[in-house]
């Protein structure tokens, strides 16, 4: 068995928006394709608008600055959309990697304003949990492909199911929060709760957005592999992108939660 066999068989990583088949499908549709190193800058490159993006909301706080993040969030979710489809109901809306060189800056650039916005929040409440949270975001990362490269942790067909349906189950979580604070005005108290039960929670969702993070690796370097289109570099860095900003709102939650005891 190939150490690629579980992505081969499943055809998607446990993010929830990348699925490796799109790779295979395109792979030799065109003479430029994709490198480990462009992959690394394309990832570079969004990762410094989201920076970007971060500190304009973070230094410019007001009315307009919170209209303008609603904004970035919005583009940011079709710009995912548009590129990664709707995963499990693919068959409404299909993956169209080939506009992720558009849709990725966009998407990046989108959620930086929200992210300023929201750590400045925290930073309020919780002094020096900025940079903290950052410093174990990246710490977590590259941890985890430090890991993945020396073979310590490889995605099996086992792991994979269960990141998958771990990711869902997150994920559905999170929409029913949604749909139950609209009704009741509150929100689930495993999601808010300081205690045990909340800690718990948080440290189970940060340590599912890290393994993601394995997830996205492999795909990356099948890719490379594969010989997958240059595009698909732009791909694969949004997907990464996503998986960290995801895994630093998670981390930012946990250390609140922390702080408030």
């Amino acid at each position: 068995m190939s150490k690629h066999a579980a992505l081969d068989r499943f055809g998607r990583s446990g993010n929830p928006l990348i699925r490796s088949d799109l790779y295979q499908r395109v792979a030799l549709d065109t003479e430029e394709v994709t490198t480990l190193d462009g992959a690394v800058n394309k990832t570079a490159i969004l990762l410094a608008l989201t920076v970007s993006t971060a500190a304009i909301s973070w230094n410019f706080q007001g009315p307009m600055m919170g209209l303008i993040s609603g904004i970035g969030v919005t583009a940011a979710i079709i710009s995912a959309i548009a590129t990664f489809g709707l995963w499990i109901f693919s068959w409404i809306i299909k993956p169209t990697p080939h506009r992720a060189p558009y849709t990725a800056p966009i998407y990046a650039a989108g959620m930086g304003f929200a992210i300023g916005l929201i750590s400045q929040q925290f930073e309020s409440q919780f002094p020096g949990i900025v940079i903290q949270a950052v410093s174990l975001t990246f710490f977590v990362a590259a941890s985890l492909l430090l890991l993945y490269k020396t073979g310590v942790i490889r995605p099996d067909q086992n792991f994979l199911l269960i990141m998958a349906c771990a990711t869902l189950g997150i994920f559905f979580t999170y929409i029913a929060n949604v749909f139950y604070a609209m009704a009741t005005g509150s929100s689930f108290s495993i999601i808010t709760d300081t205690g045990l039960m909340g800690i718990g929670f948080s440290l189970f969702v940060v340590a599912i957005a890290a393994l993601n993070l394995v997830l996205d690796f492999d795909i990356i370097e099948q890719a490379a592999e594969t010989r997958a289109p240059k595009y698909m570099e732009w791909f694969g860095a949004m997907a990464l992108i996503m998986t960290l900003i995801w895994l630093y709102l998670e981390i930012l939650r946990l250390l609140s939660k922390l702080r408030s005891n």
